[in-house]
């Protein structure tokens, strides 16, 4: 057992920090004398000390020998791994990494049509081709599950030669698949099961959590640190476990997607991060938790709103709830969610974590206090005297179709091939050439190498109308679309 209570990294940079010396290496700005005072009005001068490069006291994160492999030895006993790195430029290059690692160009991958749009990035570097399988998905609702164990199964039987599969564990809603059944098939076939935990690094540290990727089973999983525990943006990390995934392709990997000048001070809020919840991390649980079972009574007792998602509405594609994860419905005020989320922000000052069609989603983390939970009931209740701007009679009714479009030709090919700009209108069954997605939660409509469908084209231009955003094209106004050139 390691000592828990260790803060290796925070400890050298300490030392670096009171160290006197003349500094003749990165950064420019010199430990802060060479910041501009805009920034330093802004957040002060002390973090800029802090800001150093890999000194021979502070290791060096691509072969760490050091404070670094101290560091990451202490987060993989904390977080139940065998190996775990940091990660500084987010998850996004954890599951990019991670897909390099297990597919070589050609090779599938299964994975759910939900995917945030890091894992589209994975796939073009690789040159894998995806298999998706569509999520359970509450058309009542508006809100899409997880998978469910008989579609992998399906998809396994049809894909016998896949090298990997990709889960999304929990979904941006906090719901949560049967993860310990898609290791079971996934581990019949001999291949990884690679988890998209980037809103899960919480789970391991109470019972009344969802259970963990890696105390399920799961061969590598990738966590958003900073998404709802206590580390700064952008600060992650990959764990893995067993002997499916050769731990050497994935070093590998993650020199072509990291940076080679990590920010040691996102480094050293993951060492913090994880001696916090390494020796407090149940007692910030429970106490997350209580706050997210006072919101959750309080708003189903608020006329015309309720908490749509519960534990107990269990079915294949919903196994478990992130009980911090509160999604509101609102419809039945007749607002859509992103007009609800407008009003909130900038009436209340309440601000969500993201909306859809008919619903707005919090993230109540160890970082929320009563106070905030009581000024978003105040605010939730509050909607009740305001009149939506548009009629619920007008609203747009979406058929979950688009994620049926079709994959023409790879993501790679795509996105390396000659393309063209067409106006809006003409793109329809043509190749689509961009990443295209609502953000958050950042799950494409359209990816590179899938047909573009009527559909997909209208469900587009309703979230733009309904006060959406749009993200990863071209045109942001979504008067033309990139396409792959016939």
């Amino acid at each position: 057992m390691l000592n828990q209570n260790q803060t290796p990294l925070i400890d050298a940079l300490k030392a670096c920090i009171n160290r006197p010396h003349a500094p003749f290496y990165t950064p420019g700005h010199k430990r802060g004398a060479g910041i501009s005072p805009l920034l330093t009005d802004l957040i002060g001068k002390d973090v800029f000390r802090a800001d150093l490069t890999e000194l021979a006291e502070l290791d060096n994160l691509f072969k760490p020998e050091s404070v670094i492999l101290a560091a990451q030895e202490l987060a993989a006993e904390a977080f139940g791994a065998e190996k775990t790195w940091f990660l500084v430029n987010g998850s996004t290059c954890g599951i990019e990494a991670a897909i390099l690692a297990t597919c070589r160009m050609g090779e599938k991958i299964i994975l759910p049509r939900n995917v945030h749009s890091s894992v589209i990035s994975g796939l073009i570097l690789s040159g894998a081709i995806p298999i998706f399988i569509n999520p359970e998905y509450d058309q009542e609702l508006d809100i899409a599950h997880s998978i469910t164990p008989e579609a992998l199964k399906a998809g396994l039987i049809q894909h016998p030669d896949t090298k990997a599969v990709l889960i999304v564990y929990p979904t941006y809603h906090g719901v949560c698949g049967d993860l310990p059944e898609f290791v079971h098939l996934t581990h019949q076939y001999n291949i990884p099961l690679i988890v998209d935990e980037a809103h899960g690094a919480h789970f391991h540290f109470h019972s009344d959590l969802p259970i963990s990727a890696l105390s399920a089973g799961a061969d590598l999983t990738v966590q958003s640190i900073h998404k709802t525990l206590g580390a700064m943006t952008q600060a992650s990390m990959l764990h893995i476990q067993g002997k499916i995934i050769d731990i050497d392709r994935v070093n590998k990997a993650l020199q072509l997607v990291q940076s080679t000048s990590p920010s040691f001070i996102l480094l050293a809020s993951l060492d913090a991060a994880r001696q916090q919840m390494a020796i407090h991390g149940k007692k910030l649980m429970f106490q997350t938790l209580e706050l997210g079972k006072a919101a959750r009574i309080q708003i189903n007792q608020i006329p015309g709103l309720f908490t749509p998602l519960s534990p107990k509405e269990k079915s294949q594609g919903f196994i478990d709830l992130d009980k911090t994860r509160l999604t509101v419905n609102v419809s039945k005020l007749g607002f859509t969610g992103f007009e609800a989320e407008d009003i909130l922000n900038d009436k209340f000052n309440v601000t969500p974590e993201f909306s859809s069609w008919q619903n707005i989603t919090f993230i109540i983390s160890l970082g929320n206090t009563k106070t905030d939970i009581q000024n978003l009931i105040k605010s939730l209740k509050n909607l009740n005297n305001i009149n939506p701007l548009i009629p619920q009679n007008l609203l747009y009714k979406y058929k979950n179709d688009h994620t049926n479009n079709i994959i023409s030709i790879s993501p790679r090919e795509a996105f390396f091939a000659n393309s063209e700009i067409l106006s809006f209108e003409k793109t329809q069954n043509r190749i689509c050439a961009e990443i295209i997605c609502p953000y958050p939660p950042g799950i494409p409509v359209l990816m590179p190498g899938e047909l573009i469908t009527k559909s997909a084209l209208e469900y587009l231009q309703e979230i733009q109308k309904m006060g959406g955003f749009i993200t990863g094209c071209a045109d942001s106004s979504l008067q033309t679309l990139k396409v792959v050139k016939t």
